[in-house]
């Protein structure tokens, strides 16, 4: 049985007590692993180690282009071992390999583009009458610690360190306890290509106590989770005793828009992909699928076909596009909204909850729920699309911003017109237009409400994981 420990100050260690949790496959359910329990004691010493590492080590101090190649040799070495860090996550979540090997390559993009973007970066001069100069200049934060979920282990793990050390901070970086694998072994190769001891270290264990005992702690700078809404609350507010900035990206309710004039071909792919891909295990799911009333039919005739035609089974089998939910504990959380939707007046088209005894929900299709239902209005994080009709482009637009999260939004039109005005309408992050899940890294990635605080992605991570300085120098005298 594998170990899965603490990566603190250059080595892989046990946690200070010798506690430990297990690890599952929730395809198998079972035990495949063990992983060190991190308590207050490992969290001080990782804070510990990181600080150490800003204060007095050659990170911070490190010339732009000497870190950019040391990120690159990180990546280089994730290329080697991709095939291992996507198995990890396979077995880990029960994500089916392909999508894992899709995360592993754009987590190795993560560490690329930001090893460039700080390394290629300028500061702004600012001319000024009064026979002075100013410019400014943007130096690492100091400590951050990064909390990621289990539903992108390594992508989104990477997706917080890439910025934060590409920046000159050191980094404590905290997975979920469902999925500490495919981490730790980046924790590892962050030692083999030669990184500075606490320079990335990793604390595994759950929120509580490893997570709160580093939001809380003042020796750490900036603070980046990803999560559910009412976690980011205990986390912003265990920052703010020391008044640490936060990054949050939190839940969302996407709303998906098939107008009248849609491919549909394309609308009925990307809306399969956005609310089944992953098991629906995805901030971003188009959850809240709304269709015009004239291609209602046609559609969702469409749309059912080809959910009923997702291969499920082992994620480790190359025609499986579907599997189980992450863990036993989120199957028994997005079972109880499944069972609810007809007690709330909805009906099921499709799907529902497993009926072999595995952590399944089939991909769920439901329709007719009023739009005050628990089912409607919440995150529920896996494979369930509500669907409503609509009439009127106002309407939709409405309907849509309806809700208290704003993360992302869809929409399907072949009129340019449209496409430009609706999405400048919408209440979220981020749009897209004719697709789904396609990320350019310069851009801002965040949302709204519910969905979060700050944004994330190019010059929106230098702003977070640097402090912004202006140096006014007289010239004439």
């Amino acid at each position: 049985m594998q170990f899965f420990g603490h990566i603190i100050d250059g080595e892989e260690v046990p946690s200070v007590d010798g506690a430990t949790f297990e690890v599952w496959n929730p395809w198998t359910q079972e035990v495949w692993a063990t992983a060190a329990e991190g308590g207050p004691e490992d969290a001080a010493l990782a804070v510990a180690s990181s600080r150490r590492a800003f204060d007095e080590g050659p990170w911070p101090r490190m010339g732009r282009a000497a870190r950019a190649a040391a990120i690159h040799r990180l990546a280089d070495l994730m290329e080697e071992r991709a095939d291992d860090l996507a198995t990890l996550d396979t077995t880990n979540m029960a994500k089916p390999f392909a999508q894992a090997q899709h995360d592993v390559a754009r987590s190795i993009w993560n560490f690329r583009f930001f090893a460039d973007h700080q390394r290629d970066h300028c500061g702004e001069v600012f001319p000024m009458d009064s026979g002075h100069h100013s410019y400014s200049e943007y130096g690492p934060a100091g400590v951050v610690a990064a909390i990621s979920p289990w539903n992108f282990p390594l992508m989104m793990a990477t997706w917080k360190i890439a910025p934060a050390i590409a920046w000159g901070n050191t980094c404590i970086i905290k997975p979920s306890e469902d999925t500490p694998a495919s981490v730790t072994l980046l924790g590892r190769l962050a030692i083999e290509a030669g990184f500075p001891p606490g320079v990335l270290n990793v604390l595994n264990g759950h929120g509580s106590p490893a997570g709160s005992s580093l939001t809380a702690d003042d020796r750490v700078d900036r603070v980046t989770f990803t999560g559910s809404s009412t976690t980011g609350k205990t986390v912003m507010a265990s920052a703010s005793s020391h008044l640490a900035p936060v990054s949050l990206e939190l839940g969302g309710k996407g709303a998906n828009i098939v107008f009248e004039d849609a491919d549909l071909d394309n609308a009925v792919h990307w809306a399969v992909e956005a609310i089944f891909r992953n098991s629906g295990q995805i901030c971003l799911a188009g959850s809240r699928l709304f269709v015009a009333s004239s291609v209602y039919d046609e559609f969702m005739d469409r749309f059912v076909a080809a959910a009923e035609a997702l291969t499920i089974g082992d994620p480790f089998d190359p025609k499986t596009r579907f599997s189980s939910l992450a863990s036993k504990k989120h199957f028994e959380k997005v079972s109880s909204y499944v069972d609810g939707v007809g007690l709330d007046g909805g009906k099921i088209l499709t799907g529902g909850v497993d009926d072999e005894g595995r952590w399944l929900i089939r991909p769920t299709i439901v329709t007719d729920l009023p739009l005050t239902a628990s089912a409607y209005c919440d995150e529920i994080f896996g494979p369930v699309c509500v669907v409503n009709r609509f009439e009127s482009e106002e309407e939709v637009v409405s309907l849509a911003n309806d809700t208290r999260y704003g993360l992302n939004a869809m929409l399907f039109t072949e009129n340019l017109s449209r496409a430009h005005r609706v999405a400048s309408q919408l209440r979220a992050g981020t749009v897209w237009v004719n697709c789904f899940f396609i990320r350019d890294l310069r851009t801002p990635f965040g949302g709204v409400g519910d969905s979060g605080v700050g944004r994330e992605g190019g010059n929106f991570s230098r702003e977070f994981f640097t402090e912004p300085k202006a140096v006014v120098m007289q010239i004439q005298r």
